[in-house]
């Protein structure tokens, strides 16, 4: 889900500085998690995928599903699409919105709400 194809993981690694300031971020609570996957570095929540730092640059972000018009429409996000379908509470969040801070830490702190909302997996 988070690079473009398997074929193509030679070439695509992750942002090791956009993980670093996310997992900095996203601290060490209590069932947070990392997984390397497919050209990215997850962060999971209770067994779910919150943020990743993606193999194609910026940020992989779960969101409510019912927020994608809002945020896509305000910020330099687009749906989510993998294997030619979009993905419903999936947004791809550009570099160039998570170069400060202040940003970055807005989409993590909307991904682990939003993914502390699910039930955890077993």
């Amino acid at each position: 889900m988070c690079g473009r194809a398997v074929a193509s993981l030679a070439g695509m690694a992750y942002d090791t500085e956009l993980a670093d300031r996310i997992r900095f971020l996203i601290g060490t609570g209590p069932g947070v998690t990392e997984k390397k996957m497919f050209g990215c570095l997850a962060f999971l929540v209770g067994g779910n995928m919150a943020i990743s730092a993606s193999g194609q640059g910026g940020a992989l972000v779960r969101v409510d599903p019912a927020d994608t018009g809002a945020l896509t429409a305000a910020a330099n996000a687009t749906p989510a699409v993998m294997g030619g379908r979009t993905m419903r509470g999936w947004l791809r969040v550009s570099s160039e919105e998570l170069e400060t801070d202040e940003q970055l830490t807005e989409w993590v702190n909307r991904a682990v709400a939003y993914t502390r909302s699910l039930p955890p997996k077993r």
